[in-house]
């Protein structure tokens, strides 16, 4: 077996691990490993890469892969104010990503920059109406929650929201298209159903759905 290849099973033996409480009666927090903020292409190449992808392969996306794209997400890059590498209105910091895998599904906290457990199983094909969102190995679902907004007006707090998804939503395809992965983000979905598995409160509302992992070629 070549180094390359032992290095493959032990990355996969390491999401296994760490993942491997989702099978099990709780689901615990997956602490991310820190993130590499020192790779990538350049900009004006990551921009030319930049597109929609709607054909995935269903391999899983190593740890430190998911933990440097939600990093680039919506991740602390100012540690003494705690702001974000995306954008918020006001800095309300008020859309939440939830992560669903094969193995559960999940919220990305920032401050810990972990993923904190939400339920058991396989919700994927839940994220969409599309049939690829069942195989991708990632779904990542944003969501605002307007009781941190600092808008008195239903209008005004769902339209900041929205925008300041959009925000870490192209920080997402940015990522993406940097380190060869494909993306597209979606507005077909169910959202009141979807809902319901993410166990939402009365003050959240879901934006819209992104799909990540590896492009058939």
């Amino acid at each position: 077996m070549s180094s390359f290849s032992r290095h493959c099973f032990a990355v996969v033996g390491i999401i296994a691990a760490c993942f491997a409480a989702a099978r099990a009666q709780e689901l615990r927090t997956v602490k991310l490993p820190p993130p590499d903020t020192t790779g990538g292409k350049p900009l004006m190449k990551t921009l030319k890469a930049r597109r929609s992808t709607r054909d995935f392969h269903p391999d899983e996306l190593p740890l430190n892969v998911l933990s440097n794209m939600l990093w680039a997400a919506c991740g602390i890059n100012r540690f003494d104010s705690g702001k974000r590498t995306a954008p918020t209105a006001m800095n309300n910091q008020e859309i939440d990503v939830y992560v669903a895998t094969a193995f559960g599904f999940y919220t990305y906290d920032p401050t810990e920059h972990a993923l904190k457990p939400v339920g058991q199983g396989d919700i994927r094909a839940k994220t969409g109406r599309q049939d690829f969102v069942a195989q991708a190995p990632v779904n990542l679902v944003y969501v605002a929650e307007y009781a941190r907004t600092k808008k008195d007006k239903e209008e005004e707090r769902r339209f900041y929201s929205w925008a300041d998804a959009a925000f870490v939503s192209q920080n997402v395809y940015l990522f993406c298209a940097s380190e060869g992965l494909g993306t597209v983000v979606r507005g077909s979905l169910d959202r009141s159903e979807l809902a319901k598995t993410l166990k939402l409160k009365d003050t959240q509302e879901i934006i819209f759905a992104q799909t990540v992992g590896y492009p058939k070629k």
